[in-house]
């Protein structure tokens, strides 16, 4: 057990509280095939296939239906966070994305009750996201694009200057603001999420994972954040924390699974599909905690610079450590355990 004080240590605007809390040590199940992702032809069979052993690991349940049921209920609208931005080969892949879908589906959740969604609804369609949506009845939605909830602000001290799309900004002012606003995608409609974030390195905090997904474009007037590294890293953790009137997290509360599409590892390039800095690995990651999967990741990625020698450090950044702080997570390797399950 350890006491914390949330948001104390951190310089962070969450509410504090001190209480007796304590994170389980988490477990990440590494499903191996290595048959599954060759030059960039991926095999959709051996994707469901590890989809489903995934599933039965981190669950521990054998039956793949009993397996969703044990993380969302047929009444959730479920939506799946993805990382888009970067293109269909190197964002996340279509293939893992249609597996998950087709998994809850057969739970009995209503199509329109599940919802594959990014910062952007543009980014989504340009990646090829459309057809995928279409052929099971499902939605797209960008989180900047359904609106910001002005009952839902997070204030932090460092002012943003507003432009347009900003829910405070008026066209003709010039207007900075400390306020950013909640997207009403994850404040009034998606009560379950499952992240789903390819291995892709980030030049400022190591990998663009499921912490950096998940909050990327889900408040309005953000850019105020990017100033300096230590805005970034408790800006991060505070939007991931931030709870409604019932005190349940938008993010931290709703999240009910986490999957890192490693059948590619992408070392460099950060949001921009560079394939000469692209490896197949042949792997998906499954895990409940978010952060333990981002750290595995880093270290991933940094083993694959030092085998190729590639000279690129990226700084070690606090935002893991800020967010085992406020509870989303476990930032030590050492109470962590890893899993491996190899496919032939």
């Amino acid at each position: 057990m350890a006491v914390v004080a949330l948001g104390q240590a951190l310089g962070s605007e969450v509410e504090t509280a001190e209480e007796e809390f304590t994170i389980p040590e988490p477990q990440i199940e590494v499903i191996r095939d290595d048959a599954s992702s060759i030059r960039w032809k991926i095999d959709k069979k051996r994707v469901d296939d590890m989809v489903t052993a995934g599933l039965q690991e981190v669950t521990g349940l054998d039956n793949p239906t009993a397996g969703w049921l044990s993380l969302v209920k047929p009444e959730d609208t479920v939506g799946i966070r993805v990382n888009a931005a970067p293109g269909r080969i190197s964002g996340t892949r279509h293939e893992v994305v249609d597996a998950v879908v087709r998994g809850l589906l057969k739970t009995g959740i209503p199509s329109g009750q599940i919802i594959i969604w990014d910062a952007q609804l543009e980014e989504l369609q340009d990646a090829g996201y459309s057809a995928l949506a279409k052929r099971h009845g499902i939605r797209l939605a960008g989180s900047r694009d359904s609106g910001w909830d002005k009952s839902v602000v997070m204030e932090k001290s460092i002012l943003g200057e507003l432009i347009e799309g900003d829910l405070e900004f008026k066209p003709g002012e010039e207007t900075d603001s400390r306020n950013s606003y909640f997207s009403r995608l994850l404040t009034r409609e998606i009560t379950k999420i499952i992240s789903i974030q390819p291995l892709i390195n980030h030049n400022r905090v190591g990998v663009s994972g499921h912490l950096v997904g998940l909050t990327r474009g889900i408040v309005d007037n953000d850019r105020r954040f990017n100033v300096s590294d230590s805005i970034l890293v408790t800006a991060l953790p505070d939007i991931f924390v931030k709870t409604d009137d019932e005190q349940t997290r938008f993010i931290g509360d709703r999240l009910a699974l986490c999957i890192t599409d490693a059948l590619y590892i992408q070392y460099l390039g950060q949001s921009k599909s560079l394939l000469h800095y692209t490896e197949p690995l042949g792997q998906l990651w499954f895990s409940t905690d978010p952060v333990a999967l981002d750290i595995f990741g880093i270290e991933t990625l940094e083993a694959k610079r030092q085998d190729l020698e590639v000279e690129f450090h990226p700084p070690r950044s606090n935002l893991y450590q800020n967010a085992r702080a406020v509870l989303i997570g476990e930032n030590d390797p050492e109470r962590r355990s890893v899993n491996y399950f190899k496919r032939d």
